[in-house]
């Protein structure tokens, strides 16, 4: 009878708020990084976007910043700026991106391969469909050592520095380089954001928008994917999770 009563217990269905509760409870992580990492962003590149839309010229800001940034310009620092701008270039980047595919391919790391993939092509796709669309003409302040000719709004080389570091920290958490990933990637984007400004070639908020939109898309993909729900990082030994289908990933399939 004990028994009888304890199953009665088990099986009585729960209201929408208890479960709603434990929904959260259990996945109050993934909504958090969701808010932060997918939601913030998106609205602060809406509110960029919007008002670029409207005015070609931008923010008040935009203008002060750059003068401030071009105040200390001198011959060695234009030369440094020049060679370090070209890091954050997608053509330099591209080959650090194959070489970590190449190792994800031959570790058989199917899960984080396939997003470090979708990611880098979706950022590119996306860099190139908003500068289309917006058609924001680059500053015109003064001459640059290194001056470029198509669209401005969002700033390529923002993305894809900060595209490169997102994927990098993914393929990374839960180990001990992650912090290092970060404290170092963080140098590596504020210095490609400073380069773009000191060219002249950006306008402060090509630079921020372009950070969003990238921070937007990596982290939403990796919630998509999951290449992080066991150790990602590609320094360990590989994960069972790399080459199996999530039980949900099944269902979905077998719906089809």
């Amino acid at each position: 009878m004990v028994k009888l009563e304890k199953q009665t217990l088990r099986s009585k269905p729960q209201s929408p708020i208890a479960f709603g509760q434990k929904l959260l409870i259990n996945h109050w992580r993934s909504l958090l990084l969701l808010f932060v990492g997918v939601y913030l962003p998106l609205q602060i590149f809406g509110l960029l976007a919007f008002k670029v839309e409207q005015n070609q010229g931008g923010f008040p800001w935009d203008l002060s910043i750059l003068v401030a940034i071009h105040s200390v310009a001198q011959l060695q620092l234009d030369e440094f700026a020049v060679l370090l701008t070209k890091m954050g270039s997608f053509w330099t980047v591209l080959p650090t991106l194959s070489v970590i595919a190449l190792i994800l391919l031959l570790q058989r790391r199917w899960r984080s391969l396939t997003y470090l993939l979708i990611t880098t092509a979706g950022s590119a796709t996306i860099k190139r469909t908003a500068k289309e669309f917006w058609h924001r003409v680059r500053p015109d302040m003064w001459t640059s050592a290194a001056p470029e000719f198509d669209y401005s709004f969002p700033s390529g080389h923002a993305m894809t520095s900060m595209t490169l570091i997102v994927i990098l920290v993914v393929l990374t958490w839960d180990s001990v380089w992650c912090w290092l990933t970060v404290m170092l990637g963080s140098v590596f984007i504020l210095a490609i954001g400073w380069t773009r400004l000191y060219l002249g070639v950006h306008f402060p908020s090509d630079i921020i928008a372009g950070w969003m939109v990238a921070i937007a898309w990596a982290i939403g993909v990796s919630l998509i994917i999951r290449p992080f729900s066991q150790s990602a990082n590609i320094i360990s030994e590989q994960p069972a999770s790399e080459t199996k289908l999530f039980p949900e990933e099944h269902q979905l399939i077998n719906e089809e």
